[in-house]
This record gives structure tokens, sequence and C-alpha cells, in this order.
């Protein structure tokens, strides 16, 4: 499980210029859902091989009368799950009313904080953090987000105060394939969970503040292992505030992130919306198997469900190598069918892959479709062997690998998908090109060599 880091302090004092930083994103919108706060984002930070995920929160201007008001909230909230905070401020403003009201509601969460000072671009260090001490806080670290200074500081910050990798013990305790349910409120997933289940195990969960945290619920069908992750999303509608809602966002995408398969299931009733395929982009982000189930099919006219099918196929295009179930979770229609596209996208996820085999399958591409020219050369690939699981990594070798167009990834994606009939999972293709040995050395020629090259060169000039 990704641990979370929340991004919070004033309006206009940087935080999403940092977030771009740390997430090395352009425009700081790693996942958008439909309902959230306009100005909160989510993404995953990597950092010296360690990884974890950042929120940047809506700016707590201090008019709210107090932290709990409902307008500051979502930061409150965010503070409160957090593993990390980053308390931002502005060095040029100096301390505000609002910062020492944030950094008070620290201090009683007895919340672990960094303190970042922001902006301090032309200003000595030492004299841009001396007022903020007052704080109390005992990690305090300047910065300038907008030009980069003190970012690496930062996260070898955040990395020592994080939990150690794996340090889950739900996590460790999972056996067999780690399912997990997402998909948009009161589309069925808790009734979906029980049916899996066969019993009302997510009803035990169903109390403020327990569904937050993912759940991991072992569990065996048929002798064979499985693990389902509860998504913080699955408790029912009645029981959950908005702002608990939105933020729970964060630990399904955790949920996601942790799963080896990830059932997305979308309310036939209402179609795909854009907050399904918000939702779709991130599992296909992390790369996740995917098996879609479409609920609520029981009880809809013929009519209504050639129209669903219609939708399904003409939105949900690209990802045609994922496996599509009509289900109703609240009968148990379709719902034992899932398990035979779960095990075949697990596996399809997690197949080893020979160098041999995949080098075949590129020569075969090749010569059924060549390469573009690239300034009169061919681009030439040589061979290709696998470079990861789930989702598999097939990594290309060759000359001028970086010019391939995107419509000739797409063909050889296709055509690597279709052969090993990998059904269920992304298939990402990687390029590398060929390096020159002699790249980057001196001309280091021996003495001999030295006087070869002369006699040569005086040779040359007497005829």
């Amino acid at each position: 499980m990704l641990p979370i880091v929340a991004l919070v302090g004033r309006p206009n004092v940087g935080k999403s210029t940092l977030f771009n930083r740390l997430t090395r994103s352009r425009d700081a919108l790693v996942a958008e859902y439909a309902g959230l706060t306009r100005d909160r984002k989510y993404g995953e930070v990597r950092h010296d091989e360690r990884r974890f995920m950042i929120v940047d929160t809506g700016g707590i201007s201090g008019e709210e009368q107090g932290i709990d008001n409902e307008m500051a909230e979502q930061s409150r909230l965010a503070m409160a799950e957090a593993d990390l905070v980053l308390f931002m401020v502005d060095a040029r403003d100096g301390p505000l009313p609002a910062d020492f009201q944030i950094a008070q509601h620290l201090r009683k969460s007895s919340k672990d904080t960094v303190l970042v000072v922001n902006k301090v671009d032309i200003m000595d260090e030492n004299l841009a953090v001396a007022p903020f001490h007052e704080f109390g806080m005992d990690e305090v670290q300047p910065l300038s987000a907008e030009h980069g200074r003190g970012i690496r500081e930062v996260l070898d910050l955040i990395c020592e105060h994080l939990p150690a990798p794996d340090n889950d013990e739900e996590a460790q305790g999972a056996t067999g394939v780690k399912i997990a349910v997402v998909g948009r409120p009161n589309v069925g997933k808790s009734t979906l969970i029980n049916r899996m289940l066969g019993e009302d195990r997510v009803v035990v969960f169903d109390e403020p503040g327990t569904t937050r945290d993912s759940i991991y619920i072992p569990y065996e069908r048929n002798g064979v292992p499985y693990t389902l992750i509860d998504t913080a999303g699955v408790r029912r509608r009645k029981n959950v505030k908005l702002t608990v809602e939105k933020f729970s966002i964060v630990k399904t995408l955790q949920a996601i992130d942790d799963a080896n398969v990830v059932i997305l299931v979308i309310d036939a009733r209402e179609g795909v919306v854009d907050q399904d395929l918000h939702l779709l982009g991130q599992v296909l982000h992390s790369g996740r198997a995917l098996v879609l189930a479409v609920n609520k099919w029981d009880g809809l006219e013929a009519d209504h469900r050639d129209r669903v099918k219609v939708e399904l196929e003409r939105r949900l295009r690209f990802i045609d190598f994922a496996d599509f179930h009509f289900i109703s979770a609240l009968h148990g229609s379709g719902v034992g069918n899932l398990y035979s596209s779960i095990e075949r996208a697990n596996r399809a996820a997690t197949e080893t892959l020979s160098t041999s085999q995949l080098t075949r399958i590129l020569e075969d591409a090749v010569r059924e479709h060549q390469p573009p020219l690239v300034r009169g050369r061919r681009i030439k690939m040589r061979y290709a062997h696998l470079g990861g699981h789930n989702p598999p990594v097939v990594v290309i070798h060759g000359n001028q690998v970086d010019e391939v167009p995107a419509h000739y990834t797409k063909y050889l994606e296709k055509t690597f998908r279709r052969v090993l009939q990998l059904h269920g999972t992304p298939l990402k293709i990687e390029f590398k090109g060929g390096e020159n040995p002699f790249a980057g050395k001196k001309n280091t020629l021996t003495r001999r060599q030295i006087a070869k090259k002369k006699r040569l060169m005086s040779h040359v000039k007497k005829r």
C-alpha cells in the first residue's frame, strides 16, 4: 500500500507548484474525478526506489471560523488520514494568522509533519525560516518550488518519515490473486463483494472510520485462494459523509496499485459516465489486469440493454482486451463467470515469455509491416525480451527506435497481444536504442599507431 502525504497550507503559497515538481507533471491533474473539490489533486511520486501518494488539498484561508468548519473539512480530513503532512508557508509573507491556525491543529493532532518554507528564491535561507520556528515544528525545510531549489531535500525528508515498504500486515497476509473491486458510489460494489464471498461480510465493517482504509478479505473458492480488497467507498451510502467519500478516492487508488486484478463495476441503468472513465484511466495507468462488471442488468428492457451495449462498445473501444460481464450482484446472475476472466487476466499479466518467442513475433510483425523511414534510413528492430510483469512489458532493441511513431507502436502492441493471446491485461512496449561502445571515450592511440598514421600521411603528401 502506498503511503499518503497530504500537502496543506493557505491559498497561493505554492502548493500546486510543489505538487507538479514532486509528481513531475505539468498540469497537476493526475487523476480528476467529477464532484471533487475543484483544486483537489492526486498523484504518485517516485524517489530513490520509494513510492508514495501525494494529495494537494484546497487552501485554508483562515476565514472558515476554525479548522473544523465545513469549508476546511477536506483539508482537515486529509491531515487526519495521511501518513505525513507537508505544511507549506510563504517566506515572503511571513507567519500569518491562518498559518498559526493550521500549525495549532497539527500540534494538537500530533501528526507527523514537515514544515516547508516556500519562495526563498533570493532570500537567505536562515533568515527566511527563522520567523516560522515559533510554530514548534521539528523539521523545517526551505525551498523554491518554482525554481526547483530544495526539492530533493524535501523528498529525502519525506522518505525518512514514511513507514517502511510492505509494512501492512493485512496486505502481507493476503493469499492468492488480489482482486480490487472499484467503482462509483452506489453501483453495487458492496453487494458484489458479499455475493463473491457468499456472506454479508462487508456489513461487519460498516462503521464510521473503518472502511476509509482498504480492507483485505482472504477467502477460498473451490479450493483456490483469493483476496478481495474492499475499497474505501464500499460502505452504505447513508453512512458516508460527502467529505469522507471524496477523500476515499485516495484509498481506492491505493487498492488499484496493490491489486493483481481490478473489477470495475459500472451501473447498467446509468451507463458509462465521465467518472467511470476517469477511474478506468487510473486502472490503465497503473497497468493492472482488468475485468468489467456491468451491474444491475436484471430488470432492464431489451431495448435498454441494446442501447447500453452500443454505448459500451462506442465509449470503451480502447479496452477491447478486457472481458465484459453483465451481472446482477443482488440476485447473483453472472457473478460466477467473473472468476474465469479473473484467472485468465491474472495469468496473462504474469506469464513468463522467452526472448526467442518475443523476437520471433517481432520479426514476423516487421516482415508483415516494416517500420517507417526516418531521414532516409529504415528503423531497425533487432530483438525483444520481457521487461516486467503486471502489466507485461516488451522491451524492443534496435537502431533509431526513439523515432518509432505512435501508430507503429500500437501496431506492435496489438500484434503481440494477438499472437500471445493476452486477455484482460494492458501491454506496454518500450524501446531501447543501440549504444556506441566508443561514445564518450577519448582517442587513446598507441605510439606505434601514431607513427604509422604519420607515415601514411607523409606518403599521401608525397603523392
